[in-house]
């Protein structure tokens, strides 16, 4: 799987609330054969892995189970557990109990719970995939790396989201959205950059999942477009008029109009997400289906997505969840690329990247990747010395 194919998704008339721009995607049938249902965890926090070092750690209010075959089973169950209680000399008998945090422990991102079940945490797969983007760090010893680079690798990754409740006027517009007959998805935009697309395999599947958008991960840029964008321009052309002197010519120009904004919708404002240079790694196939994790090509000069998605035996989308990235988040993804592709050589990724060792010491500093360096070959470079 090379690119994000949106046949079979149909673009409806979009609808405005503030700065977020709702775009429908509609199914003239929905896909057979898979159903998506939500499964709240019913903790404040989620730990993924077992044993004394889980692997990783992330608020996770809500799981997706996918079902296929016609499975009409229980739905995914989730074990809890408590934070220590702690405590401290001055606790009295009667004393209230201190906050404590639920934690849900789960075995795996991705975790067979049935024959036809599945289950699995949206959009932290794809998050997980950028985190462990050439994780591993130098294959050679290069000087210039910190010994703890070359030890553990870029360790510990870090990176930042919002919850969609936190995303000024996501959940007013959420809540007055007009779900549309046959709609099995939506393409988010606030202020009128693509913020997620969410498609799943069935109209009810839709509507089901569609209060858990508020619950999803968002990024920086979506935050910051919320604060400070202003609604979006109304995107529609005029009906045409002329030769129009019954129904029949009324409801060609409509469909003319409909037509219109669906190419230039399709075409332009969702480009950044068909582009054919994404990068899929599978991860798990259930029944006739495949569950995809995808990675961007980190292009600073346009808009980059990972996401997870569902396709069928014939390369049919089911299901997709996108995040869009931040431009931070870009460039360090467009840096570590670049510095695996020169075997993490500086002098090679500076040369690729048309600018020289000092250049590529201040691109890595400024995109927080600085303490992958040898502490003195920054600190010279800081100083403005020679031969950092």
């Amino acid at each position: 799987m090379t690119a994000i194919d949106t046949t079979g998704l149909h673009t409806g008339a979009a609808q405005v609330r503030g700065s977020v721009r709702l775009v429908p995607l509609l199914r003239p049938e929905p896909m057979p054969g898979l159903r998506l249902h939500p499964a709240l965890t019913g903790a404040d926090a989620a730990v993924v892995g077992s044993g004394r070092r889980p692997r990783y750690t992330a608020f996770v209010p809500h799981a997706y189970v996918a079902s296929w075959d016609g499975d009409d089973g229980p739905s995914a169950a989730y074990g809890t557990r408590l934070s220590a209680a702690g405590g401290g000399a001055g606790d009295g008998a009667g004393a209230e109990p201190p906050p404590r945090i639920r934690v849900a422990r789960l075995r795996r991102q991705v975790q067979r719970t049935d024959r036809a079940r599945l289950r699995f945490l949206p959009l932290h797969l794809a998050m997980e995939g950028l985190l462990s983007l050439h994780f591993g760090g130098p294959d050679i010893a290069w000087q210039e790396w910190s010994r703890d680079t070359l030890r553990r690798g870029l360790s510990p990754r870090e990176e930042a989201s919002y919850l969609g409740l936190s995303v000024p006027g996501m959940e007013e517009a959420l809540r007055t959205f007009e779900i549309v007959p046959g709609q099995c998805g939506v393409a988010l935009y606030v202020g009128d950059e693509l913020a997620s697309v969410f498609a799943v395999p069935h109209p009810e599947d839709y509507r089901l999942l569609h209060p858990t958008l508020v619950l999803d991960m968002f990024g920086e840029a979506v935050y910051r477009n919320a604060l400070f964008a202003g609604p979006p321009p109304d995107l529609y052309a005029p009906l045409r008029t002329r030769g129009v002197t019954d129904l029949a010519g009324l409801r060609a120009a409509l469909a003319e109009q409909r037509a219109s904004w669906t190419a230039f919708h399709d075409g332009a404002m969702l480009a950044p997400l068909t582009d054919p240079q994404y990068a899929f790694t599978r991860v798990y196939r259930l029944g006739g289906f495949t569950l995809w994790r995808f990675l961007p090509p980190f292009d600073p000069a346009r808009g980059n997505h990972i996401g997870e998605a569902v396709t069928d035996a014939e390369g049919r989308l089911a299901y997709l969840k996108t995040f869009a990235l931040s431009a931070a988040q870009t460039r360090r993804g467009y840096l570590i690329l670049r510095l695996a592709a020169a075997d993490w050589r500086l002098d090679g990724a500076a040369a690729a990247l048309g600018t020289d060792r000092r250049g590529l010491i201040a691109r890595l500093d400024r995109a927080g990747l600085g303490h992958l360096l040898r502490r003195d070959i920054l600190d010279r470079y800081r100083a403005g010395r020679a031969d950092p």
